[in-house]
């Protein structure tokens, strides 16, 4: 009911809010099209929060109010919905749909599993570690879907054979639950096709600073930030929030047995692998090859692959009617971002931010990273990151300009700390799926989150300060 309500009134703020920007000049004082792109976002902005008609769906909104409005031209509109990064993206999710549909995925998570989990604390961080490489290339929404129900399984083996007593079952099972949904959103920071909000930075980069941030480029930025997230998460979750007493050996007889129905890898999951690791490689050294490929290219390339490469069971590997299942509607909302961002540019929106900002340059950045960081991070508890970093991407461009610095550490915050969301079940997709196990409390989530969350303010700010001026500039 309570969600009903907040739809209905995004449905009347979105146009209330658009028209008092639009038709009260005096307001903003802006000329015509930079004021009908401010009214445009948002209305916009307002609808993805509140989700008062389907997100992808109000994605498409700029495609008919920016010329309308005058914001910018329908070519400029338009055009963002082709960038490459969207095609990036694309050929990303193919590649995982192939990975899915063979069941590749199980296999790597028991490999890990078999490999690592010799005690409770152990297998926390075999998932963990499955988990977040898993998602470094496949969005945090399925990997959480593919590492809960192997969650579970391992959390019924242990209870049947009564390996722990209650109060070590429970944090134990609760411990294990949380890993996965954290561990979901912590790798996705290491790549730019694991998050919304990294590949909106590269979009808006390539859009309206004219720099290609590669693949490469951010991997060796926010890996760091991954390692020193899940560090805290797994010593966290284990030594401190869900300690077990009885952490005594367990077999991993768990995980072989899966693997053992698994039986051998399939051709199709040989040839599957086989192009995960050719494009993960040529993603991350790219750079050093005698020939230059951009990451689209790479991409579209190991997706086209899929449909080439013969499958014994007959057909190939992908076949078309398996791009049903493919996140048409993140496409249109990468789409719906980029149109807005391109219009804030052709505008000239952003330098009027830009010089509304220029008070901050008094303050000291790093105070300014700070308020930035935990803003932005408390912000998407409530709010979808895909929405924030769509608003505030463009912006944080005009933020750096007023303040007189370089805009990537900005931009980077915008990424980090908007897939920072730990607290609530409505904070992102992997918190509700294990939230939904119904094995959790909303208060085991609200205390472990919380301080994940400000860990994770710590590690964003030393990095985005420290960091950030050696390994992310140009």
């Amino acid at each position: 009911m309570r969600e009903m309500n907040f739809q209905k009134l995004g449905l009347i703020l979105g146009p209330v809010l658009f028209s008092v920007i639009y038709f009260m000049e005096e307001l903003t004082g802006l000329a015509d099209a930079p004021r009908a792109v401010l009214a445009v976002t948002a209305w916009v902005a307002i609808w993805w929060i509140s989700e008062a008609m389907p997100i992808p769906a109000t994605s498409l909104l700029p495609v008919f109010l920016l010329p309308l409005t005058g914001g910018t031209d329908q070519e400029t509109a338009t055009m963002a919905y082709g960038d490459p990064i969207v095609f990036m993206y694309m050929g990303g999710f193919i590649i995982a749909l192939a990975i899915e549909k063979w069941n590749l995925h199980k296999r790597i998570a028991m490999l890990i599993i078999a490999l690592i989990g010799k005690s409770c604390s152990r297998i926390i961080l075999a998932v963990g570690v499955a988990t977040a490489v898993l998602s470094m290339w496949i969005s945090n929404a399925a990997t959480a879907l593919m590492m809960l129900p192997i969650a579970l399984a391992l959390t019924t083996e242990i209870k049947e054979k009564e390996l722990l007593d209650e109060d070590s079952f429970h944090n134990f099972s609760k411990g294990l639950l949380l890993t996965v949904a954290y561990s979901a959103s912590i790798g996705g920071l290491a790549t730019i096709v694991g998050s919304v909000p990294n590949a909106a930075l590269v979009a808006v980069a390539n859009n309206m600073l004219d720099v290609e941030i590669t693949f490469s480029d951010w991997f060796v930025f926010g890996l760091v930030v991954t390692i020193l997230l899940m560090t805290f998460m797994y010593f966290y979750i284990t030594k401190v929030q869900f300690k077990i007493a009885q952490d005594k050996n367990i077999s991993s007889d768990f995980a072989r047995e899966q693997l053992k129905e698994l039986g051998a890898m399939s051709r199709e999951e040989k040839y599957v692998l086989a192009i995960f690791f050719i494009v993960g490689f040529m993603w991350i050294f790219g750079g050093l090859l005698p020939w230059s490929l951009s990451d689209t290219t790479i991409s579209i390339f190991g997706a086209s692959a899929m449909f080439l490469i013969p499958s014994s069971k007959g057909g190939r590997i992908l076949e078309w009617p398996d791009m049903k299942n493919l996140s048409w509607g993140l496409l249109l909302l990468f789409g719906g971002g980029l149109s807005l961002a391109a219009a804030f540019e052709d505008s000239g929106l952003t330098s009027w931010f830009g010089e509304l900002l220029t008070n901050l340059e008094q303050f000291n950045y790093f105070y300014i990273v700070v308020i930035l960081t935990v803003t932005i991070l408390f912000m998407t508890e409530i709010m979808s990151n895909t929405a924030i970093s769509n608003m505030l991407m463009p912006i944080s461009v005009g933020l750096a300009a007023g303040i007189g610095v370089e805009p990537y550490g900005i931009m980077a915050i915008v990424a980090l700390a908007s897939s920072c969301a730990f607290m609530l079940p409505i904070s992102t997709p992997p918190n509700a799926a294990v939230f939904g196990s119904g094995e959790l409390k909303i208060n085991d989530m609200i205390k472990t989150g919380f301080w994940l969350n400000v860990f994770s303010v710590v590690v964003i700010v030393l990095v985005v300060y420290l960091l950030q001026p050696v390994l992310l500039s140009f």
